[in-house]
């Protein structure tokens, strides 16, 4: 986020998730002095007196919070399908960041794979994912940081640093151990990259040197519960397909996580 005009977009369906999604939207928007745009899907075949019925109510949604917030709110209908519209329409237009709620991991869903993840996959832009509205509306106190051997970690970085300094947040950084020496060696050099950036920004920061452990997502969920995270940020993994979904990416677990917490998603 470092110009204007930039905005964030929450997909909006008239629940209740969606609701606590833009809570969060409004929460970072007020921070950044953000655009809000709602953007409800539908299919290819909705009749035009349907689409106009719902363009209408939406917008006297977007109303009512253009008011009670004193914020820049827009809405958009758009058709076309949830796991493919909603990222093509935040990367062709430039978006900030999307935010969006989600019911987490239910029935069917943990055989074909999250929703949420489905979704997120082939973006270029963060995802924060959430299932409940924000505790506070003034900061989010503790982020919590996986670090591994990826070069993705810089990508992780720039965003804990974007979250931390707006939000006067601590980094927790989790520091993964590997048996093999190339890997640790990785892990180390990522380690000092972070910490240097995170004290050139002056950003509290405290590091979590986990033992060796062979399910790296379950144990920082686990740490991310026991300190009452407010944020975690992962990246997802790269190339996903079919076969993947099946078997279970470990970050659709971290995001449909059954303490709540949001999770913002960086994609490879």
């Amino acid at each position: 986020m470092s110009g204007k005009n930039e905005f964030i977009l929450v997909p909006w369906d008239f629940t209740k998730v969606a609701e606590s999604a833009l809570l969060h939207g409004i929460k970072i928007a007020r921070m950044v002095g953000a655009e809000i745009i709602l953007l409800h899907i539908i299919p290819e075949n909705t009749d035009q007196k349907a689409e106009k019925k719902i363009s209408i109510r939406l917008n006297s949604i977007v109303n009512e919070y253009r008011e009670s917030f004193g914020m820049d709110f827009r809405g958009k209908v758009m058709r076309g399908h949830i796991y493919s519209t909603i990222s093509d329409y935040a990367n062709e237009e430039n978006a900030a960041m999307v935010i969006m709620g989600t019911h987490g991991l239910k029935g069917l869903q943990k055989i074909t794979g999250s929703w949420a993840l489905k979704v997120i996959t082939g973006s270029k832009v963060p995802f924060i994912v959430v299932q409940e509205k924000p505790a506070e509306f003034e900061k989010y106190k503790n982020i919590v940081f996986p670090l591994d051997f990826k070069t993705e970690n810089k990508n992780k970085l720039k965003w804990a640093i974007f979250m931390g300094k707006y939000f006067d947040s601590k980094v927790h950084i989790l520091k993964k151990k590997e048996e093999e020496k190339s890997m640790q060696k990785k892990i180390d050099l990522n380690l000092t990259l972070a910490m240097r950036y995170l004290i050139q920004n002056a950003l509290d920061y405290e590091i979590h040197e986990l033992p060796l452990i062979p399910n790296f997502a379950k144990e920082s969920l686990a740490f991310a519960q026991d300190i009452n995270a407010d944020l975690i940020i992962i990246t997802t993994t790269r190339n996903l397909n079919p076969a993947r979904y099946i078997l279970g990416p470990q970050e659709q677990y971290i995001i449909a996580n059954s303490s709540k917490i949001p999770v913002m998603c960086i994609n490879p």
